[in-house]
């Protein structure tokens, strides 16, 4: 096994996602992860601090990519065209690999509790950096937190669409989480 070979921290997320499908989470270890990634334990500990964490790899990214579109967003944006922009920076990482891998990643996660719970967090800490971006352009905390919470659905929602290939489109995910936050808006025009 190669000691700093490229792409490492990829292939331990593709290993465990397909173990935790495979055999459950439980059942999975952290040497049969770095084995089937074809690298160390101790690269995989410089990699994450356990293998709950594979599966919020990119959510710093996603993170500062949604923070960034709603900070670079026109200043006459509203909260929510705000958070669109976000939604179309972060939207941008994710690519057809992304999109093979998706099926595999949602079997991962229903098949333990603990993942669950972890991809719940994951949620929470988008609508976090969300919030905190939409703060930062001065907009009131109730609604910057209600943008926040439907811009983190509409991603849900359209990374979910996306992923199952459902439509025609195969520009990316961006359209599918903008056609979300749309619903969501005459969603919420309609609660009064």
């Amino acid at each position: 096994m190669a000691r700093w070979e490229a792409g490492a921290r990829e292939r331990l997320v593709v290993a465990a996602v397909d173990l935790f499908s495979e055999q459950g989470y439980d059942a999975t270890t952290v040497a049969q992860i770095a084995e089937r990634a074809g690298v160390t334990k101790s690269t995989f500990f410089r990699h994450f601090p356990d293998k709950r964490e594979l599966l919020v790899a990119g959510q710093e990214t996603l993170s500062r990519l949604l923070a960034e579109g709603i900070a670079e967003a026109p200043a006459n944006a509203s909260p929510l065209e705000a958070v669109a922009a976000g939604l179309e920076r972060a939207s941008s990482i994710m690519g057809p690999v992304n999109r093979e891998f998706a099926p595999r990643l949602k079997a991962a996660i229903a098949s333990s509790a603990e993942l669950q719970a972890r991809d719940a967090l994951k949620s929470v800490g988008l609508t976090a950096a969300m919030t905190t971006a939409l703060v930062a352009r001065g907009v009131p905390d109730p609604i910057a937190a209600l943008a926040s919470e439907l811009g983190s659905l509409a991603f849900k929602r359209g990374y979910a669409e996306w992923a199952e290939g459902r439509g025609a489109n195969d520009d990316g995910l961006a359209p599918y989480a903008l056609a979300a936050l749309a619903e969501l808006r005459a969603a919420s025009a309609s609660l009064d």
